[in-house]
């Protein structure tokens, strides 16, 4: 294990998160919150002198990282970026309670957006902002981010990227993971400035626009109203629906947009299956819904805007769907596993992986009729090899096991069984809202401190996809070769 090494690029990160609170010291000081920003600024400096005491000393160690050094790398600073990034919270007030701002700002960092806060509109601006933010920094990844910025002189952080992003498999775009993190950034930059341009143009503030552009294009859903979007205008709501759609697909797509490749990214089976779950879910809510809905276009968009948001797990709400009747609210139930593509912002299962499943499925039928057969599993095109097939078997028995132990866990909070267990899946998929109490227009606040550090845990294990946080604190994985 490269100790060193370790320390060297965790304490870069700190010192990169530091840097990033300025921003919402910016923000404070534009709302003349003198207080708040000193507070941000005293925070940032604070995390960059730690992270400089943690990898001043190991500048010039052996930077080899192989596939563990990357599970541990990613698991422990995610833990302390979530510590770290709580402590402002703390500071200003916004959140006093240690253990509330660490389930705040890991529910940020995930891009979950589960909230135990009951009146947003009394945050500060600029914690607001930094709340809000953490889910674009989460997004696309805080080390990602670091590789975009830093060179990679070992060729070896594909170990990094491929702990830190989602999916069953985890390419690189260009054969340098420097330069493939430059794009991924890239492009992430652009979609949310785009959001932002057409958020303005709906007549939301810059501030506003900001906060809702970080929340869709991390797939995190923090807000600063008490009913989410229900009361921005049909525009505003429309599109934030399609941004939503748009950051729940894979970037990689993107990138074969922009080299002119659309043949090739038009024939993705995954993205096809995607727009086919949220058309059929759409249609069937939306025909489910007119009955207690105010006209076709109010249904249409209150439809399409829960859909996207729950398929792509960013968990914003135009309506309570708490109140639809029990066929949409299963479907919406049935939504929180789903997630978006593999290479997006969002959480969940993934689509690949649950196409995946279901063709593994389907071959092992096959194979019960015709035992003499030979059928390959294909994807996107290609046969996909046993170890592929076999490592989402496995993945899937693990997160359906890791799920059941978080329902127990928190079977005892004094709520019924579909708060408790709708409010598991929903931490565990990253996507914020679930049915009952923690519906859209409840919270988290009325767990006990043990159910909220084991929720806590529960994003952290969705959003790393399970390996790294158990692969940091399994014994195995320090243990000498």
């Amino acid at each position: 294990m490269n100790y060193k090494m370790i320390c060297r690029t965790i304490g870069t990160i700190v010192i990169l998160e530091g840097v990033l609170m300025v921003l919402p010291a910016v923000c404070s000081l534009c709302f003349a919150e003198w207080r708040c920003a000193l507070i941000f600024l005293g925070s940032a400096a604070a995390a960059a002198l730690a992270g400089l005491a943690l990898s001043a000393p190991f500048r010039t160690c052996d930077r080899t990282i192989y596939a563990r050094e990357g599970f541990v790398i990613v698991g422990l600073a995610w833990i302390l970026m979530s510590a770290v990034g709580a402590v402002p919270l703390m500071l200003t007030g916004d959140i006093p309670s240690p253990v509330d701002a660490f389930f705040e700002t890991v529910s940020g960092l995930t891009t979950t957006g589960a909230s135990i806060l009951t009146d947003v509109t009394a945050l500060s601006r600029g914690g607001a902002f930094w709340r809000s933010f953490t889910h674009w920094i989460g997004g696309m990844g805080v080390l990602v981010l670091m590789m975009a910025i830093l060179s990679d002189s070992t060729g070896r952080s594909i170990h990094i990227m491929r702990a830190e992003m989602p999916g069953p498999v985890v390419d690189k775009i260009v054969p340098r993971v420097r330069d493939t993190a430059k794009i991924l950034y890239l492009m992430y930059i652009g979609l949310t400035l785009t959001e932002v341009v057409f958020l303005l143009a709906g007549g939301m503030s810059l501030y506003e626009a900001l906060i809702h552009s970080f929340g869709t294009a991390g797939t995190g859903g923090f807000g600063i109203r008490p009913d989410s979007i229900g009361s921005y205008s049909p525009y505003i709501q429309w599109v934030i629906t399609v941004f939503m759609l748009l950051f729940g697909v894979n970037f990689n797509l993107y990138y074969l947009l922009l080299l002119k490749r659309f043949r090739r990214a038009f024939r993705s089976e995954e993205l096809w299956i995607y727009l086919g779950i949220v058309a059929v879910s759409v249609t069937a809510v939306a025909i489910n819904i007119a009955p207690v809905t105010d006209g076709a276009g109010k249904t249409i968009r209150d439809a399409a805007f829960q859909v996207a948001s729950i398929v792509t797990t960013t968990g914003y709400s135009s309506v309570d769907f708490n109140l639809w009747p029990g066929f949409s609210r299963t479907l919406i139930f049935l939504l929180l596993f789903v997630g978006g593509c593999a290479g997006s912002t969002a959480g969940g299962l993934k689509i690949s992986r649950i196409a995946i499943l279901f063709k593994c499925a389907r071959r092992e039928f096959r194979r019960l009729l015709h035992p003499r057969s030979v059928a390959a599993v294909r994807f996107e095109g290609k046969p996909l090899d046993e170890g592929t097939q076999t490592g989402v078997m496995r993945y899937f028995a693990l997160y359906s096991l890791l799920l059941a132990a978080v329902i127990l866990l928190i079977g005892n909070e004094p709520f019924d069984l579909e708060t408790n267990v709708t409010a598991a899946i929903s931490c565990f998929n990253n996507v914020g809202p679930g049915l009952s109490a923690v519906g859209p227009m409840g919270g988290y606040a009325g767990y006990s401190v043990f159910a909220k550090l084991v929720l806590s845990a529960a994003m952290l294990l969705g959003r790393l996809e399970i390996y790294p946080l158990i692969l940091t604190f399994s014994p195995l994985t320090w243990r000498k070769r």
